[in-house]
């Protein structure tokens, strides 16, 4: 415990941009703490212990404000940064160096059992209050815009934003978009709206001049 503590105080002082010194991010830094009672949880989780380790992540929730399902799978140096209202589900899987804001959902869509959490891989950056719903993967390196709902899996170094979250236009080669955010081959009703109105006004403008020059 006390090499991980090391681990994770100098990972978060080498991307945290205020600086904090030792003593801050030892007392100060929930993120920290909240990934410390996950670890206690987690290993009593998988001994046995269900009950047990989902007192441990309770405590951990009650004196951080972040909740970590004891079953989640985190990875190495996670940084939670202000932490607030994060919530981590049971299957959740999360890779190594990924940063996370405060406010974020990484949650499911489905009451069967089996996998319904997110997948986040290697150096992800999840933005301030984003939600990651379903067994979908963010890839390494991948950023998932503040306040964003991500409910297909993102490439990897791929950045999205918006609700559904999707790449900025002209940002990814592979998907090609119809406008707001929207896939191609998602449904796009305020673009197909549009589409009709701007037919319907080329007509009527073609007619009026047909009726002026008569």
């Amino acid at each position: 415990m006390m090499r991980e503590l090391i681990e994770l105080g100098r990972s978060i002082r080498a991307r945290d941009p205020a600086r904090p010194s030792w003593g801050e991010v030892v007392f100060s830094y929930p993120g920290l703490h909240a990934v410390l009672w996950h670890r206690l949880a987690h290993r009593l989780w998988h001994w046995g212990f269900r009950g047990l380790g989902r007192f441990f992540s309770h405590l951990g929730r009650m004196l951080t404000g972040i909740e970590i399902h004891p079953g989640a799978k985190i990875g190495r140096r996670l940084f939670i940064d202000h932490g607030m209202g994060v919530v981590i589900g049971e299957t959740a899987e999360i890779g190594d160096d990924v940063l996370i804001y405060h406010n974020v959902t990484l949650g499911g869509l489905s009451l069967k059992p089996g996998k319904r959490h997110p997948t986040v891989l290697d150096g992800a950056i999840i933005g301030a209050g984003a939600a990651v719903l379903g067994p979908i993967t963010i890839g390494r390196g991948a950023r998932v815009g503040a306040h964003s709902v991500a409910v297909d899996s993102v490439p990897d170094g791929v950045t999205v934003v918006g609700t559904p979250a999707r790449c900025p236009p002209g940002q990814c080669e592979d998907e090609r978009t119809v406008g707001y955010g929207i896939a191609a081959s998602k449904p796009d009703p305020v673009g197909e709206r549009l589409d009709a109105m701007e037919t319907e006004i080329r007509r009527l403008r073609a007619e009026l001049a047909l009726r002026r020059a008569g």
